[in-house]
C-alpha cells in the first residue's frame, strides 16, 4: 500500500475497514426496504404528502444545476494546484517523474468523489426522510413505538450512508495513494466540504424563508395553528425541513466525518515520516470501523430502549442507545490500543484516551446544548417568562442565553484540546496536534447516531404538518406533537455537535497546514508569531470573515421572508381562502423559497473560495495562518450563539403553546413568535453555515499553502490576479446585498 510497510495483521485489518464500510451501506439498504414497506395512510395523506415531495425533489434538482458548473471549474482548479506545487519526497519516491501528473489528476478525483458522496448522503437521506415522513403520520393512527421506530430508522438510513461513504472514500485513498496520500485526500476532504456548504446554505435559506412568512402571517396577523391548510406557506415551510435539516444537515455532519479522517491520516502520514510506525495511521481507521459497528448496534437497539428501559419515552430510548455506543467504542479502543500499538510503543494507552475524550467531550457538548435549548431547563423558562413584557425582553432574554451559551461551549473546546497537551505535551507539538486529530474521530465516530437523531427532527415535524393539514384523528395528532417535541431537541442537540467538531477538524487542519508547509519549506518552523503584524493582519480578517458570512445569509432570508410575507397575504385575500372554501396557491410560496436560494447561494461561495487565496498569496503564509486562527474563533462563537439562541427562542415559544403564560393567541404568544422568528434564520441558516465554511476555508488554505511559500515576493503577475479577484469579491458582496423583491411586484 503506496510504500508502507504493513504487517499482515494491518493489511486484513486495512480491508476489514473496507468491508466493515460496505457493511454500513448494506445496514442502510436494508432499513430503506423495511420503510418503505410500511403503510402510507389514507388519499388525503397521500396528497399533501405528494406536493411536500414534488417541492423537495424539484429544489434539490434545481440546486444541482446551480452547483455543477461551479464544481466543475474547481475541478480543473485542483488539478493546476498540484502541476505548480512541488512534489513531496514521499510523491517522487513513489511515481517519480511522474508525481505531479498523478497527484493532480489523484487530487481531481478525490475532489469529485467526495463532493460526489456529499451530495449521495444529502439527496439519498432527505429522500428518505419524504418517505419516512408520511409513514411516520401512518403508523400514528396505531402505535406510538411503530412511529418512532420508522420515523427513528428513516433517519438512521441517511447515519449508516455517512459513515459508509465517508469511511470508504478516505480508506479507499490512503490504500491507493499510500504515503502520498495527503494531497488526494485534501481534494477529497474539500469536495465533501464544499458541496455541504452549499446545501447548507441554500437549504437554509429555502426554509427559513418559508417558516418566517408562514408564522408571521399565519400565527401572529392571522392567529392560525402552525400547519394550518389555509397559510399558503406551508407546504414550502414541510419542504424546507426536508432541504435544510434533513440535505443541508446530512451533507454537513458528513463532511466533517470525512474531514476528521483526512486530518488523521495526514497528521500520521507525518508523525510515520517521524518515527516508521504506520499505526498512527492504521489505529484512526480502525477506530472508525469500531465506530460503524457500535452505531448500528446503538440505532438498531432504540425501538428496544423504548419498550422496555425508557417505557414511551422517545428521547430516554435514544440517549440510551448514544451510550451504549459510546460504551461500545471505547472499550474496543483500548482492546486494539493494547493488543495493537503496545507491540510498537509502550505508551499504548494515549491514542485510546484521545478517541475516549472526543467520545466524552461530544457528551458534554450535547448536554451543555441541551442545557440551553430544551424547554425543561432555566434558559428556555426564563425566555418564555419574558415573552409577558413583550417582543423586545423575548429578544434581549435569548442573545443574553446564546451568547453566554457560547462561552461555556468554547470552554469545552478548549478543555478537550487541553486533554491532548496534557497526554502528548512531552513529545511536541506535532503528537499533541495528531492527538487533537483523533479527539475529532472520537467526537464523530458515532456520526450514524448523531444523524438518526437530527434526521428524526425534521421527519417528525413533517408528519405533524400531515397530520394537522389531513385533519387526522386526535390520537394520531398526539403521537405525532410528542415525537415533534423530541426532535426540536435532537435537532438542537446535533447542531452543538456539528458546531464542536468543526472547531476539533480545523484545528487538526491547522496543524496540517503547519506540517505541509515544512515539506516545501523546512525553516518554516513550528510556531507562528502573532507580535508579527502581518500574522495580527490576517487574524483580524479571519475574525471578520463568520461576521460578514452570517450577515449576507441574514439578509437572504429577510429578503426572502418579506416576499413570502407579501404572497401568504395576498392569498388570505382571495375569497374563499380564509374561510377554508378555497385552497391558497402553495407554488408561488414553493418558487419563492426557490429562486431566493438559489439566487443567494453562489455570491457566498465565490467569497468562503477566494478570500483565504488573497490573503495567503498578498500577505504570505504566516498571515495565512493568523487568518485561519481568526476564522476558527470567531466562527465557533459565533456559530455556537447563534445556534443556541435560536433553538432557546424555538422552544420557549412551544412553552407558551403548550398553555403557559396566556398559551395560543395571548400577547406572549404572538412575542415568543418574534422571537422565535428572529431565531430562526440564526439557528438554521447562518449559524449551521459556519460549520462547512470553517472547513473549506481550512482546506483551501491547505491546498494553496505549498503554493504560497514558493513565492517569497509579490509578483506582477501575483498582484495583477490578486486585483482581479479582490474585485471578483467586491462584485459578489454587492450582488448579495442588491435588494431583491421576492414575490413582490414594483
Amino acid at each position: 500500500m503506496g510504500a508502507l510497510h504493513l504487517t499482515a495483521f494491518e493489511s486484513l485489518a486495512i480491508y476489514s475497514v473496507l468491508v466493515i464500510a460496505a457493511l454500513s451501506l448494506v445496514y442502510a439498504w436494508w432499513l430503506r426496504r423495511n420503510v418503505m414497506a410500511e403503510g402510507t395512510g389514507t388519499s388525503e395523506m397521500v396528497r399533501i404528502w405528494t406536493a411536500i415531495k414534488d417541492g423537495a425533489d424539484a429544489y434539490l434538482g434545481r440546486q444541482l444545476r446551480t452547483i455543477l458548473p461551479f464544481v466543475g471549474v474547481l475541478v480543473f482548479v485542483l488539478f493546476g494546484s498540484v502541476w505548480i506545487a512541488v512534489p513531496t519526497p514521499e510523491a517522487r519516491s513513489m511515481f517519480g517523474q511522474n508525481a505531479q501528473v498523478v497527484l493532480a489528476f489523484g487530487r481531481a478525483a478525490a475532489f469529485v468523489l467526495g463532493a460526489a458522496f456529499s451530495l449521495i448522503v444529502g439527496q439519498l437521506g432527505m429522500r428518505m426522510a419524504v418517505q419516512g415522513n408520511i409513514r411516520v403520520a401512518a403508523a400514528s393512527m396505531h402505535d406510538f413505538g411503530d412511529a418512532l421506530r420508522i420515523a427513528y430508522r428513516s433517519g438512521t438510513i441517511t447515519g449508516m450512508l455517512t459513515d459508509g461513504l465517508g469511511l470508504l472514500g478516505g480508506t479507499t485513498i490512503f490504500m491507493i495513494f499510500g504515503k502520498a496520500a495527503p494531497d488526494a485526500l485534501l481534494g477529497f476532504g474539500f469536495g465533501g466540504t464544499l458541496l455541504a456548504l452549499f446545501m447548507r446554505v441554500g437549504g437554509g435559506i429555502y426554509t427559513k424563508a418559508a417558516d418566517v412568512g408562514a408564522d408571521l402571517v399565519g400565527k401572529v396577523e392571522e392567529g392560525l395553528e402552525e400547519d394550518d391548510p389555509r397559510n399558503a406557506a406551508v407546504i414550502a415551510d414541510q419542504v424546507g425541513d426536508n432541504v435544510g435539516d434533513c440535505a443541508g444537515m446530512a451533507a454537513d455532519i458528513f463532511e466533517s466525518y470525512e474531514v476528521t479522517i483526512v486530518s488523521s491520516l495526514i497528521l500520521g502520514l507525518a508523525l510515520e515520516r517521524l518515527t516508521g510506525n504506520v499505526y498512527f495511521i492504521v489505529f484512526p481507521l480502525l477506530v472508525r470501523a469500531i465506530g460503524v459497528i457500535s452505531s448500528i448496534i446503538g440505532t438498531f437497539s432504540v425501538p428496544v430502549w423504548e419498550r422496555t428501559v425508557a417505557k414511551g419515552d422517545a428521547w430516554h430510548a435514544m440517549e440510551i442507545a448514544y451510550e451504549v455506543s459510546s460504551g461500545i467504542t471505547i472499550s474496543l479502543s483500548f482492546i486494539l490500543a493494547f493488543f495493537y500499538i503496545r507491540i510498537h510503543d509502550v505508551s499504548w494507552w494515549q491514542p485510546a484516551a484521545m478517541v475516549s475524550a472526543g467520545v466524552i467531550f461530544n457528551v458534554i457538548v450535547n448536554r451543555l446544548t441541551a442545557h440551553f435549548t430544551a424547554t425543561d431547563k432555566a434558559p428556555v423558562k426564563e425566555i418564555a417568562k419574558s415573552t409577558r413584557f413583550g417582543p423586545a425582553t423575548t429578544i434581549l432574554s435569548g442573545l443574553a442565553e446564546g451568547y453566554e451559551s457560547s462561552t461555556w461551549a468554547v470552554l469545552a473546546i478548549a478543555a478537550a484540546i487541553l486533554t491532548s497537551v496534557i497526554v502528548y505535551g512531552g513529545l511536541g507539538v506535532q503528537y499533541i496536534i495528531y492527538g487533537v486529530s483523533l479527539i475529532g474521530i472520537g467526537w464523530l465516530t458515532h456520526a450514524g447516531n448523531l444523524v438518526s437523531m437530527d434526521s428524526f427532527g425534521p421527519i417528525s415535524d413533517n408528519a405533524n404538518g400531515i397530520g394537522e393539514m389531513a385533519a387526522m384523528p386526535a390520537q394520531a395528532r398526539e403521537i405525532m406533537t410528542k415525537l415533534d417535541a423530541v426532535g426540536n431537541t435532537t435537532k438542537a442537540i446535533t447542531k452543538g455537535v456539528a458546531i464542536g467538531s468543526a472547531v476539533i477538524a480545523a484545528v487538526a487542519l491547522f496543524g496540517s497546514f503547519i506540517t505541509d508547509i515544512q515539506l516545501v519549506d523546512p525553516d518554516f518552523g513550528d510556531v507562528i508569531n502573532i507580535a508579527d503584524p502581518r500574522v495580527f493582519i490576517g487574524l483580524l480578517i479571519g475574525g471578520g470573515v463568520p461576521i460578514l458570512f452570517g450577515a449576507l445569509l441574514v439578509k437572504a432570508v429577510a429578503r426572502a421572508a418579506n416576499g413570502m410575507v407579501n404572497a401568504v397575504r395576498k392569498e388570505f385575500d382571495r375569497p374563499g381562502v380564509r374561510e377554508g372554501k378555497v385552497l391558497p396557491d402553495y407554488r408561488t410560496a414553493v418558487g419563492i423559497s426557490t429562486e431566493a436560494a438559489q439566487r443567494e447561494l453562489m455570491p457566498v461561495g465565490i467569497l468562503v473560495v477566494l478570500i483565504p487565496i488573497v490573503v495567503g498569496f498578498l500577505l504570505k503564509a504566516e498571515a495565512l495562518g493568523g487568518f485561519l486562527a481568526g476564522v476558527i474563533l470567531s466562527g465557533q462563537l459565533l456559530a455556537v450563539f447563534m445556534s443556541n439562541a435560536g433553538g432557546a427562542w424555538d422552544n420557549a415559544k412551544k412553552l407558551v403553546e403548550e398553555g403557559h403564560y396566556g398559551g395560543k393567541g395571548s400577547d406572549a404568544h404572538k412575542a415568543s413568535i418574534v422571537g422565535d422568528t428572529v431565531g430562526d434564520p440564526l439557528k438554521d441558516t447562518a449559524g449551521p453555515a459556519l460549520n462547512p465554511l470553517i472547513k473549506v476555508i481550512n482546506l483551501i488554505s491547505l491546498i494553496i499553502a505549498p503554493i504560497v511559500v514558493q513565492f517569497k515576493t509579490i509578483t506582477p503577475a501575483i498582484a495583477i490576479s490578486m486585483g482581479v479577484l479582490i474585485l471578483v469579491m467586491i462584485w459578489a458582496i454587492s450582488r448579495s446585498k442588491r435588494p431583491a423583491e421576492y414575490g413582490i411586484e414594483a
